[in-house]
């Protein structure tokens, strides 16, 4: 079944954390990451096994987290702030994807500090620096890096009828970014799950099935298309399908 984690229920998580030199702080949604793994954890599994992964990243003003890369998909989203991913500029709402094994950034948080959603369908041990690692990844066997970033998409006008923008066009593999924008109480059914390998649904603004903004749902691949409805003030969402191939492959 679809795993939720809400904005409010997460919050308790919330905890300072240093990614290779830069303090910032993380809220973990979903599954278990570097940042809150402790000695009672159990075992992680294989990196790249199939996994769904949630947390949000706080990075404070003026701060740079350096080139990397991981073991797994990546999806990111801007929800707060600004700044710059590599040369492109972002702040809300932009998404980033990255296969496996790419190396993406540096990110580099503005005057108002850079916060955004990691999303992965498969298990990450960590992020690897490029400045260190470059020639580990370009040694890794069968890799195909592929990343892409989106234009930041403004909040939408107040719906009367339910819309859907794409964010990435979809792609033969199922990889496929939606915003919908939904009036108070309209009901929306998701992509069919089988046509890619897990999707992430993100509450970017108002209520969806009582959850508030910045909550998550994982729907697995395995599942029928998932059915939501708006609050009384309509909803805002994107729906972030990943490629219908092994996490690892």
């Amino acid at each position: 079944m679809p795993i939720a984690a809400s904005a409010e229920a997460v919050r308790p998580t919330r905890r300072p954390v240093n990614a290779n030199g830069v303090p910032i702080h993380t809220t973990t949604y979903i599954g278990t990451n570097w940042t809150n793994r402790t000695a009672e954890s159990p075992p992680p599994p294989e990196p790249g096994s199939f996994y769904p992964m949630a947390f949000l990243v706080e990075q404070p003003p003026g701060s740079v987290v350096q080139s990397h890369f991981h073991a797994a998909d990546q999806f990111q989203v801007v929800v707060a702030g600004g700044g710059h991913l590599g040369r492109h500029p972002v702040r809300p709402v932009t998404v980033h994807y990255t296969n496996a094994h790419t190396a993406y950034g540096p990110i580099t948080a503005g005057d108002s500090g850079l916060h955004y959603f990691t999303l992965r369908n498969g298990y990450d041990p960590g992020a690897r620096y490029v400045a260190q690692e470059a020639a580990a990844l370009k040694a890794i066997p069968g890799r195909k890096p592929w990343q892409t970033t989106t234009a930041p998409m403004d909040p939408a006008p107040p719906a009367t009828s339910a819309r859907c923008e794409e964010m990435l066009e979809p792609r033969a593999d199922g990889l496929g970014a939606w915003r919908h924008i939904l009036p108070a109480g309209a009901a929306l059914q998701g992509p069919d799950p089988a046509q890619g390998m897990g999707q992430f649904w993100v509450v970017t603004a108002g209520e969806l099935d009582g959850m508030p903004p910045l909550s998550l749902v994982f729907v697995n691949p395995d599942e029928a298309p998932r059915q939501a409805l708006a609050g009384p003030e309509g909803a805002e969402l994107l729906i972030l399908q990943y490629p219908r191939r092994k996490p690892d492959a």
